[in-house]
């Protein structure tokens, strides 16, 4: 075993916070409870890399949780933030920026023609709803188990014990008639979809969907589903929301819409659009989004909402994206860390089902096909546990859980996948036993 790293500052520091922070952190899974041990304090990152504040240096496959898809601190990006912060941090005022980005974006997504800037994922998802209740003037959601899409009341709950049963909250505090308003299908299965449909089709405003799930870890469509998805809501009258915060400009330019050739009524971004800057964007139909205020009845406001810095930052991030080569290259590091894992877990008689889409990745470790959270969750993460610890130890950091993704970056240098690959072998080692 490799001589245990020196976490003592990261470990002061997270005595400190326990006392002023709710468990420490101020996202969960950042608190390690998954894998155990302490969670790392990180000081700063560049490229590929990050470093603790114990000095302890890392290749980096969270990357903030994915927008950062051209590594830390990008000269190009860094600048833009610069220039744009000398400028003023904030207006509560139209800019010029918050319009290219907006133009930028319904380039890139043909089923977006208008598009309002908010300022995380989770509101735009929670707007997205509200909207689509206006426009079909129903109520009903159905979202699929195991997709997040984030922690507005009415989407926090879990599946009753049938498939046309409505849903239970899945948190303290969310009023059981909250829950009740969304019901929740497997993943992937449209027979139990078709039988909520047939139930409660005339009460349901939308289906919202990660098209390719990165909550419960990667689990892509199985083919003909987002395709099967498009066709039932539209014949249905149900608006059909992609809730691509994660695949949008990560999997393809175009995101998931572009790569599986299926386009959403409305359509949820963030991460990426920001730069590593906090922001989230709705958009899709003309005439859905014109029912948005002050244009029409569906109010949602935000002061922050097209800050400058965070339009830059995400502006920049698009035009190098928009070069050619960035997706070609990020799909190659998918394809060589998915089958390193592969036969490195081959060689080590290790079962896993490794599951990747373009430069999102996750092992599970199981001996079963991962398609839906049921399969997901029949995991093995006590080794999942043994093997973060296994590659930290050795300098590598991926998701403290199974039921996340590693993303590759476009800053990752033959060192780096090197480095990953030998941290590997002897982390695949450690999970045999």
């Amino acid at each position: 075993m490799k001589e245990a790293l020196s976490r003592s500052s990261s470990a002061a520091l997270f005595s400190r916070a326990l006392k002023v922070i709710p468990g420490g952190v101020n996202s969960p899974v950042r608190a390690f409870k998954a894998v155990g041990g302490e969670p790392l304090f990180i000081q700063r990152g560049s490229g590929s890399h990050v470093w603790d504040v114990d000095g302890n240096e890392y290749v980096d496959y969270v990357c903030s949780w994915g927008p950062l898809i051209l590594g830390h601190a990008n000269p190009q990006v860094v600048q833009a933030v610069v220039e744009a912060a000398g400028k003023g941090m904030s207006f509560g005022a139209p800019t010029e920026a918050e319009v290219e980005l907006a133009e930028a974006i319904c380039a890139a997504f043909p089923s977006i023609e208008q598009v309002r800037m908010v300022n995380s994922g989770t509101e735009a998802v929670m707007s997205a709803i509200r909207l689509a209740r206006a426009f079909t003037g129903k109520e009903k959601v159905v979202k699929f188990e195991g997709c997040y899409h984030g922690h507005s009341d009415g989407l926090l709950v879990k599946a009753g014990s049938g498939a046309t049963t409505l849903g239970i909250p899945d948190s303290a505090g969310v009023p059981a008639g909250f829950a009740q308003q969304t019901i929740s299908v497997p993943f992937n299965d449209m027979d139990s979809l078709a039988r909520a449909l047939d139930a409660m089709g005339d009460e349901i405003a939308c289906i919202v969907v990660e098209p390719v799930a990165g909550n419960m870890g990667v689990v892509p469509p199985k083919p003909g589903f987002l395709a099967d998805l498009r066709e039932v809501t539209h014949r249905r009258g149900i608006v059909l929301i992609f809730d691509e915060v994660i695949t949008g400009f990560r999997v393809a330019y175009g995101g998931a819409q572009e790569l599986y050739g299926v386009e959403a009524d409305l359509t949820c971004l963030g991460k990426i659009i920001g730069g590593g800057m906090p922001v989230g964007a709705y958009g899709g139909r003309k005439e859905i989004m014109e029912m948005v205020a002050p244009q029409g009845p569906v109010y949602q406001a935000g002061t922050l909402s097209g800050n400058p810095v965070a339009m830059a930052a995400g502006l920049r991030t698009l035009k190098i994206l928009a070069q050619p080569g960035p997706y070609g290259r990020l799909k190659e590091l998918g394809r060589g860390l998915e089958e390193g894992a592969k036969e490195l877990a081959m060689a080590n008689r290790v079962p896993v089902r490794v599951n990747r889409v373009a430069s999102m990745m996750t092992i599970f470790f199981t001996d079963r096909d991962v398609t839906d959270y049921a399969s997901a969750k029949a995991s093995d993460t006590a080794r999942y546990a043994t093997f973060f610890r296994a590659l930290l130890q050795r300098g590598v950091y991926v998701a403290p859980s199974q039921f996340e993704a590693m993303f590759a970056c476009l800053a990752l240098s033959q060192e780096d996948l090197q480095a990953t690959g030998d941290a590997a072998v002897a982390a695949f080692a450690e999970v045999r036993g």
